[in-house]
Parts: structure tokens; sequence; C-alpha cells
């Protein structure tokens, strides 16, 4: 109901009567007006007269009637633990394909190698539930899509140098904007499910906690939407998730990395390493040169350079 009642006002730009309304949805005035009020409530500003009403702005809102096209698979929570948790146990009670559980703040967002996320209002915290009909073995291409349409959304859209970090860390002029996190489940040898986490520092300032890290607001000098970012996203990396072969998403992210060709060290949950990134592989694990001139692996882990 109330993502109709934005869409009218929206569309017609004017005064839109109490009496129009109920007609046009099917109910009654005493309706509209309780829609109304819970519409103000959450940050519209709708003035209302004898004639009726009128939109006059809309809040940085991520709610889910602001997506009514992804509204049955969209959940919106104004705070939670994790994104991920939450997007975990909805994955193990059979939710659909390419479900979206959004945070307005995280309370312990969480990063690679259980580092902490800090998620303060104002930034854009997120996971998808997919279930793509793939081996385990291609699995890890799916994130690096996400990434590559990520990076190419940033730019396109804010005109700065987005660039990739390996694993699928974003960063502009040398500082982190967006990190990613993956977890799968899988029955045999195919994916039941992957999770992808993505938090986009937006209109957040985290520069105070993390000094590696910025924000659009920083880089642009002023407010940016959420839900203009987002909605591009989801609907870019949806029909290309649909429509593209995975086998030509490697190279995409090779054109916009900072990794390859550098020193770098290499953090796992056992291990660390020190060496150039000379490639990675059709599945996106690194191949590091060590001193000793070997070739060392790595599937996953922390990467600073």
């Amino acid at each position: 109901m109330k993502s109709q009642i934005i869409k009218i006002l929206r569309s017609d730009n004017k005064i839109v009567s109490g009496e129009e309304l109920s007609t046009v949805l099917g109910v009654s005035r005493v309706s509209v007006w309780k829609h109304i009020q819970l519409l103000q409530e959450s940050g519209y500003t709708i003035v209302a007269g004898p004639k009726g009403y009128k939109l006059e702005s809309s809040p940085d809102a991520l709610f889910t009637w602001e997506f009514p096209e992804r509204e049955p698979n969209f959940h919106y929570l104004p705070e939670i633990s994790s994104t991920m948790d939450i997007a975990r146990n909805m994955a193990r009670k059979g939710c659909p394909h390419f479900t979206v559980v959004i945070a307005e703040r995280q309370k312990k967002g969480r990063g690679r190698l259980n580092r902490v996320w800090l998620s303060s209002e104002g930034g854009l915290y997120f996971t998808l539930v997919l279930r793509p009909e793939i081996p385990v073995a291609l699995a890890s291409r799916i994130t690096f899509l996400a990434s590559v349409v990520l990076v190419q959304i940033l730019r396109k859209l804010y005109d700065i140098d987005a660039r990739v970090k390996w694993p699928n860390d974003i960063l502009v002029e040398g500082k982190k904007i967006s990190g990613m996190l993956s977890e799968m489940e899988a029955q045999a040898d195919m994916v039941t499910f992957i999770n992808i986490g993505i938090g986009i520092n937006v209109n957040n300032d985290p520069s105070a906690e993390e000094p590696g890290a910025t924000s659009l607001k920083s880089l642009k000098a002023k407010e940016l939407s959420r839900k203009e970012l987002l909605s591009l996203f989801l609907d870019e990396f949806e029909n290309r998730l649909n429509t593209e072969s995975l086998d030509n998403i490697i190279p995409q992210w090779k054109h916009y990395t900072m990794t390859l060709n550098q020193v770098v060290k290499i953090v796992t949950t056992r291990d660390t390493y020190e060496g150039i990134a000379v490639d990675i592989d059709e599945n996106g694990t690194l191949l590091l040169k060590l001193q000793n001139g070997t070739i060392q692996k790595v599937l996953c882990g922390d990467c600073f350079q």
C-alpha cells in the first residue's frame, strides 16, 4: 500500500485528493490517511490540505516499499547484528533466489577473517542470497562478478577511479570504500546457495576509526542517494548474472585490479605470504611469486599492499 501511495504522489507531482487515492487503491479514505501518517513518521514530507496530499520530499530511505518490483524478496531491517547472519538463516529455510537483506545499521557487521565491518548510519549494508545452478568449482566467479559490476557503477555514476584489490575490496585513491564477504553451502558438487555480503561507505564517515577507509560523501563533498546506487547495482548484477557467461568475469576483473604485478602480503587463517601477485587463475585464485621464485596459490585471504 505504501509503495502504491508513494508511486501515485510521485508520478502526479501535484496535490492528490484522498478520494482519488481511495478509489485507485480500493481502500477507505481512513486507511489512506493512516498510511500517509506512517509515511510521514518514516521521514516523508507529505503536506496534507483541504484538497488532498502532496509529496514535498523523500528521505534517503531503503524501505521495502521503495523497491516495489522487488518487494516480495526484499527485507529491510533498521538495526540487526549482521545481514549475513539473517541471510544465512533465511537461505537455510529456503528463501528464493536473489533475496535481499538490508540494514540501516549493523551491530556486528563482519569482514574477512572475522574482522569487524563498521556499520554506522548512512552506509549501505546488504546481503544477497543467490541460488545459481553451478558446480562448487565456479562459485567464486559469482563474487568476482559482483565486484566488477559495483566497480563499473561507481566509476560511471560518480566519476571516480574505483579499483579492485584482491579478492574483492574496492578502493578509491588507495582508500577502501567497499568490502565483500561471501559464504556458500553445497550439496554434493553443486551450489545450494551463495550469500554475498556487501558494505559500501556512502554517506557515513569511517575515517576516524579506519584511517585507510573513505566514503562517497567524502570524495564528492555531498550526500548521495543510497537508493539510486542500490537500485542500479541490483538491476545490473541480476541482469548480468542471468545473461552473461561466467567465463568472461575474471578477464574483466583484471581490467580494474590494483593488485597484479605488485608486491603484496597475504594473510590467511593459517599462513602469511609475501611476494609479487603475478596473476589470478580462472576462478580467482591468486598466484603469488615468493622470494625463492616458487608460485604459491592462495584461494582466499586478506591482501595488504
